[in-house]
């Protein structure tokens, strides 16, 4: 590769539906000179994410969209080779929003320089980074889960979800996971330690798997997903049973509103709290949530997966993957060799 090249992978049309290829280009420019106050970082390893969906649509967000034909948003752990910014020195780990490129600048207060660690640096996009403190806050803020407490999980392999899902069964939870495949539900029964999985794709009733596995009610649910699962979980919360809303990857990409039922009456008779919430909420707090999940880790209490894929080319056939439920663990792509 020419080092004076950056390779760039950029948003060429706002998707209807599933995202295509043919919404994303790929694109070179020279390499961009850090200025004063900047660092030069390359891209290691990229975050594929489902919030990705929400920022190429023009529709009002928590966040704004990417300009067509800008470089896709994500993020990214790389090295600092270059720079004049004050605590970025070269040789650097840092963790940011850098985008879909293979080399980006950013400033001091945009990156996060990462400790001198044994867990790999692609850790830094998942278990020990955004997903691993959202499972963290989310559920030990939001869900509140008590010892004894039956908590259920959709996505339940997926990079939050399987950190959710350790996280309660640490805090003496009983545990179930929704999942789209058996591989998938055997991974989080019989490696991650959940009581019990329901594969939504195979269950004839997800409600009447949901009653057999949660025979007291539902006291917890952490919400990947929306849709059918979210249906099904609403109708059988226990009296005042909190439920986290983290995403709704269900409906991520529908081109019609999803007419399912409403949940007021479950809530009202239950007195349940529904909650949506982003882990920026806890900025100031997020070294608690790591070093936490980090010593989970050690301690082999945690433990943590990921999918890699080869090559900044193919970060939007791997998003198409990430909404088909085809990835198994935390999906990265690797960009490029330290």
């Amino acid at each position: 590769m020419n080092a004076a090249i950056n390779r760039q992978v950029r948003l060429a049309a706002r998707p209807v539906g599933m995202p295509k290829e043919s919404d994303f280009s790929l694109a070179e420019e020279p390499v961009p000179e850090p200025g004063p106050g900047q660092a030069l970082v390359r891209v290691l390893y990229l975050s594929l994410d489902p919030y990705m969906r929400g920022r190429m649509s023009a529709a009002k967000s928590y966040a704004p969209p990417v300009a067509i034909g800008g470089v896709m948003t994500g993020g990214a752990v790389g090295e600092v080779v270059r720079s004049q910014a004050r605590g970025l020195e070269p040789g650097d780990l840092v963790e940011g929003m850098f985008g879909w490129q293979e080399y980006a600048l950013c400033r001091r207060g945009e990156a996060r320089v990462l400790p001198a660690s044994h867990h790999p640096p692609s850790y830094a996009l998942g278990i020990l980074g955004m997903p691993g403190a959202t499972a963290y806050f989310g559920l030990l803020e939001v869900g509140r889960p008590r010892p004894g407490d039956t908590v259920v999980v959709s996505a339940a392999s997926g990079a939050v979800g399987a950190a959710v899902g350790q996280i309660a069964k640490i805090g003496g939870c009983r545990v179930v996971g929704t999942v789209g495949s058996d591989e998938k539900a055997a991974y989080i029964t019989d490696e991650l330690g959940f009581d019990a999985a329901i594969n939504y794709r195979t269950a004839n009733d997800i409600g009447a798997a949901l009653e057999e596995a949660c025979p007291t009610g539902i006291d917890v649910y952490f919400d990947n997903v929306g849709g059918p699962t979210t249906d099904a979980v609403m109708e059988r919360l226990a009296f005042k049973a909190r439920v986290a809303v983290c995403g709704c990857i269900h409906h991520y990409n529908l081109t019609e509103p999803y007419a399912g039922p409403s949940h007021l009456r479950h809530i009202l008779v239950n007195r349940a709290c529904v909650q949506g919430f982003l882990v920026f909420d806890w900025l100031d707090r997020y070294p608690e949530a790591f070093a936490r999940l980090a010593a989970w880790l050690d301690e082999g209490r945690m433990t943590y997966r990921e999918h890699v894929i080869e090559g900044l080319e193919n970060a939007p056939e791997g998003l198409g993957m990430l909404f088909e439920g085809r990835n198994f663990g935390k999906l990265v792509v690797k960009v490029a060799e330290r």
